[in-house]
């Protein structure tokens, strides 16, 4: 049996929002890391929606069957997509991901809020400058 893959944020792979907008309409799949509540505000069209993290009384926590949820949707030799709202969260859940054996995966450079301000459009038909609001960070 091979060893744990080792990784770190810099080796993961990444890739702008107008080349993940090509790759989704090929054979790339589209992870969704934000938490739910994130995520029924406003997404990217056939986003599987897994969270990395929770927010709770004591702030953000890990969520700690992350692996085993996105095992249930996704295989590890399926070209994947990591989205967050602004690219942090998706970093830390590629690491995850290659770590446990995921082959194809990337992150895409500022998440769902470079999505947005890139106009490209999410599923739903709300306003843009509406889902600038629901972006986190936003003044």
């Amino acid at each position: 049996m091979d060893a744990p893959k080792s990784c770190t944020p810099e080796d993961v792979a990444t890739v702008n929002v107008i080349a993940a907008k090509d790759l989704l309409g090929s054979n790339h799949c589209y992870l969704d890391v934000r938490t739910p509540e994130e995520f029924s505000k406003s997404h990217i069209h056939h986003a599987f929606n897994v969270p990395y993290m929770f927010i709770t009384q004591e702030g953000r926590v890990k969520n700690p069957e992350f692996l085993k949820e996105v095992s249930l949707i996704l295989k590890k030799d399926d070209h994947i997509i990591v989205g967050c709202n602004s690219g942090g969260r998706g970093v830390r859940a590629c690491v995850d991901l290659i770590e446990a054996g995921y082959e194809n995966v990337s992150n895409m450079e500022g998440g769902y809020s470079a999505w947005v301000d890139a106009g490209l459009k999410p599923a739903g038909d709300k306003p843009a400058e509406e889902l600038k609001t629901f972006c986190k960070f936003r003044p």
